[in-house]
């Protein structure tokens, strides 16, 4: 039985009302259910049942060493349905002091961004599938800057991304 997506992804974060403040704000999300020491979150255009469940473990626990020291998750992405959402999404971030990079991987436009306890999560737009050529796809194994306007000018703002991959039949 092949797994079809991921249904929800669970932080455990220092103080989950800070956390909850701050995926409200950042991301849109709404709370569905919650009880002392946690919450569990709904994206703005989901029907599932919750995209994020956030436990808190207090004030003294330190920063996750992922990466550096130990194992573990490097980062949660989600999807935005255009560009003109992208953009939107880049200006509360970078209100926020949340935003720490944005990349062209070619097919996807990516944001990338750190919660109030560090965790880092990407936000992005991927190319619909009959809109990539050759280029774009041979242009995956590079990394450049990403550039919202130009990507705007060449896609259009209102284009709807593609869903969890773009692969084409080019």
């Amino acid at each position: 039985m092949p797994v079809h997506r991921l249904n929800h992804a669970v932080l455990y974060v220092r103080d989950v009302e800070r956390a909850v403040t701050f995926y409200e704000e950042a991301l849109g999300f709404r709370v569905v259910m919650a009880f002392p020491g946690a919450a569990f979150l709904q994206a703005p255009s989901s029907n599932n049942d919750h995209d994020l469940g956030l436990f808190q473990i207090g004030a003294g626990a330190g920063p996750s060493e992922a990466g550096r020291a130990t194992v573990g998750l490097y980062h949660l992405a989600w999807e935005v349905e255009t560009l003109d959402d992208l953009e939107e999404i880049a200006a509360k971030l970078n209100s926020l002091g949340a935003l720490v990079g944005a990349s062209d991987h070619s097919t996807t436009k990516a944001l990338y961004a750190k919660d109030p306890d560090g965790i880092e999560f990407e936000v992005s737009w991927l190319v619909p599938a009959a809109l990539l050529t050759e280029e774009t796809l041979a242009g995956r194994s590079s990394i450049q800057p990403l550039d919202i306007a130009r990507e705007k000018e060449r896609y259009g703002g209102s284009t709807r991304g593609g869903v969890g991959i773009s692969i084409g039949a080019v």
